[in-house]
């Protein structure tokens, strides 16, 4: 593999495809081929890997898969990328493990400590993911383009579907006997599924361990039904497992993609093998159903029940105010949080409601069965939970129970395994083309609604000069105690703050209580070195530009500012409030908006609702709301728009919603970063006249713009960084 992948043209190409394809595809590398070929390779290594150790191992469709998931620990060890320290880190465990079989502990702590040898790769696994630094997620592109998670469903689940659907899952109460057992699977399963419509669908993060929270549902419900009424019993543990959320939430406030789908499978895995697989936690279980719903029908009437409710709560989670936080979560988590929304309690609450909606379905399950069955809740059977929920409509309340009702009926006969393969193909195909289940679920629907799905056309409006905004199209927070026309100090090769920002610098005496100023600030990225001792103003009523050349930290600084990055030392002041540690979306709610440089939007949801998102998180009533949102669209003149989606449309407009949705947000303070960028002459020249015309009405303005021309037109101050040397 060292061989193939350092001293090869292949394997050169090969890492250059996964670090960045398109820029691979620039330099004249197929990059398909090179993939597939990457591919293969991998394939042979992991079936030499199965045939060496079949005589040691039992085949069997869980044991292998479980295996490879245990040794990732040493993958992520190695970030993924160095091979000598996967094998040493492979060693060491193995070593520890062997060594562990030497000590002989008496009582109870003899079983534990065989359990801890056994599974030493999953605690690996587990501390290494939560314990070394997030490995890189290759390939990685800009959230603001991700594809729109599919829906099985219409948009708010209208039309008949949820009528087809409950009809369908009433069909056993009406035409087959009084044996059920298989049939009182599938409302179960299909709460399971609905965390992670909750968790994935909604929230979008990776989530491989919600077979944990069932199992551990299930596990708590058949200890308490003893002692406590049945429908009690599952309320407790529901109400247990829930707050346990917290252990895949916490560590998914900073983690995303690869490093989150390895932290939720290493939990999952901990708790397989430390606690469902146990003797001492699951021997002697026999969970009974509750009173008056012992007999198959009377219980599936239960589920039924049970499953509308939670239905409707998970639906419920796609309107409002919360659905669109949500929604914005999913759909660009910076630009979410540069609205006012508590990006790391809204990611808390979303596990902790999947944890809870996954354990009340491993309850119904385990009651259902009459029995507790660790294997039901095995990480692997996890992972075929999860590619059925993206695969038909990772989004969709109704695409959860085709889900459920596909997996327990394909399983039912005598053959299993029929579900892993039919969900795997549909896996592939979606894999390799993306738009075959798309096709079929929109040819259901057709079938369904009896007429093509409606489309919103996309209406461009024709351009006009941009009127200057009037003095009341926003609300100042505070009254400025600056100076409408600050005087200019001459430049001394410092800013007042001591910074390293040569040239005039204005600002007040006195500070406004919404002056944002940055002081003494140094910041690094692992070794280099980015600002070193800068500083700098954003008075109000002027517009405040910062230029210099590539590689001198203009970003660094406005990430500092903004909230996005910490500094190593220095302050940073609004007012004579220090800000330094508040993350953005608090700085947001103070009145500290900004823009991106890469196109942050919200492609999931309208126009309008871009808008309102920024406009819900000021502390306003819900008609004042509404009033910001239609005044932020009147401004940026997207009225036309508001009832259009946002994937999809021009560049141009989109810059539109996302000022747009920085200033619903009634700021005092607007950073802005390359704001023309994609814009052409006469788009830019209208931006310019608006943001004047904002400086003009009260607010602090910093932009960040390469365009020299461009910022000769527009600042009324200008500071060049340079490189710290």
């Amino acid at each position: 593999v060292a061989a193939v992948t350092r001293w090869t043209r292949f394997g050169r190409e090969l890492r250059a495809v996964v670090d960045d394809r398109a820029l691979a595809r620039l330099t004249g590398i197929h990059a398909d081929r090179v993939s597939a070929a990457g591919w293969a390779f991998g394939t042979f290594t992991a079936g030499l890997t199965g045939v060496l150790l079949a005589p040691a191992l039992r085949l069997d469709p869980y044991g292998l898969p479980l295996l490879v998931m245990e040794v990732m620990a040493v993958a992520v060890v190695a970030r993924m990328r160095g091979l000598p320290v996967a094998i040493g880190a492979a060693l060491a465990v193995a070593v520890a493990q062997s060594q562990l079989t030497r000590f002989h502990p008496e009582n109870w702590a003899q079983p534990l400590l065989q359990s801890f040898g056994a599974n030493l790769f999953a605690v690996a696994l587990l501390v290494a993911a939560l314990a070394l630094p997030a490995p890189p997620t290759p390939g990685a592109s800009s959230a603001a383009s991700r594809p729109t998670p599919p829906r099985l469903a219409a948009r708010h689940g209208a039309g008949p579907l949820p009528l087809v659907a409950a009809i369908l899952f009433l069909l056993p109460l009406g035409f087959a006997g009084s044996d059920l057992r298989t049939s009182v699977q599938v409302p179960a399963l299909a709460v399971i599924l609905l965390s992670l419509v909750v968790v994935t669908g909604r929230g979008g993060q990776i989530s491989l361990g919600q077979a944990a929270y069932a199992g551990l549902g299930a596990l708590f419900t058949a200890h308490l039904s003893p002692h406590l009424p049945n429908l009690l019993a599952l309320a407790a543990a529901v109400a247990l497992v829930a707050p346990l959320g917290l252990l895949t939430g916490w560590p998914a406030i900073r983690r995303q993609g690869l490093a989150l789908a390895l932290t939720t499978l290493a939990f999952s895995l901990t708790v397989s093998r430390f606690v469902l697989d146990q003797p001492y936690a699951t021997a002697g279980l026999a969970p009974d159903r509750p009173a008056w719903f012992h007999g198959d029908r009377a219980y599936y009437t239960l589920e039924l029940a049970l499953l509308a409710l939670a239905a409707a709560t998970v639906a419920l989670l796609r309107r409002g105010r919360h659905g669109r936080a949500l929604t914005a979560l999913r759909d660009d988590e910076r630009a979410a949080s540069a609205a006012g929304v508590a990006v790391p309690a809204l990611k808390l609450t979303t596990f902790v409601t999947g944890a809870a909606l996954a354990a009340l379905g491993g309850g119904m399950l385990t009651m259902g069965v009459r029995a507790f069955d660790a294997g039901a809740f095995d990480p692997v059977r996890g992972l075929l939970w999860f590619a059925a929920i993206v695969v038909l409509g990772s989004d969709s309340v109704i695409g959860a129970l085709a889900a459920a009702a596909l997996l327990v009926g394909l399983d039912a006969g005598a053959q299993g395994g029929w579900a892993a393969a039919v969900i795997g193909v549909l896996a592939v195909l979606t894999g390799r083309h993306p738009g075959v289940v798309p096709a079929l679920t929109e040819a259901a629907r057709r079938l369904t609604y009896g007429s093509p799905a409606p489309r919103r056309p996309v209406v461009h409006p024709r351009k006009r000069p941009s009127a200057a905004p009037s003095p009341n199209a926003r609300t100042p927070r505070t009254a400025p105690d600056a100076d409408p026309n600050p005087i200019t100090a001459t430049s001394t090769g410092a800013d007042a703050d001591g910074g390293t920002c040569p040239g005039p610098h204005p600002g007040p005496t006195t500070p406004a209580p919404s002056l944002l100023r940055a002081h003494s600030v140094t910041a690094a990225y692992g070794g280099h070195l980015a600002l070193r001792d800068t500083g700098l103003t954003v008075p109000p009523y002027r517009v405040t530009a910062l230029v210099g050349p590539n590689g001198a930290g203009k970003s660094t600084l406005f990430h500092c500012l903004a909230g996005t990055l910490r500094p190593r030392s220095g302050t940073v002041l609004l007012g004579t409030r220090d800000v330094t540690g508040l993350p953005p979306h608090a700085r947001t709610r103070l009145g500290v908006a900004r823009t991106f440089q890469q196109l942050a939007v919200f492609p999931s949801l309208t126009v309008a609702e871009n808008v309102r998102v920024g406009a819900e998180y000021t502390g306003l009533s819900a008609p004042a709301t509404r009033d910001a949102t239609d005044r932020a669209l009147r401004l940026l003149r997207l009225g036309p728009l508001r009832d259009t989606q946002a994937a999809g449309l021009p560049t141009a407009v989109l810059r539109r919603v996302e000022l747009a949705r920085a200033l619903a947000t009634n700021p005092h303070t607007l950073l802005l970063d390359e704001p023309t960028a994609g814009l052409d002459t006469a788009e830019t020249a209208d931006l310019v006249r608006l943001l004047r015309a904002l400086a003009a009405d009260g607010m602090a303005l910093l932009v960040i713009e390469h365009d020299r021309a461009l910022v000769a037109e527009l600042a009324d101050t200008v500071h060049t960084l340079e490189p710290p040397g």
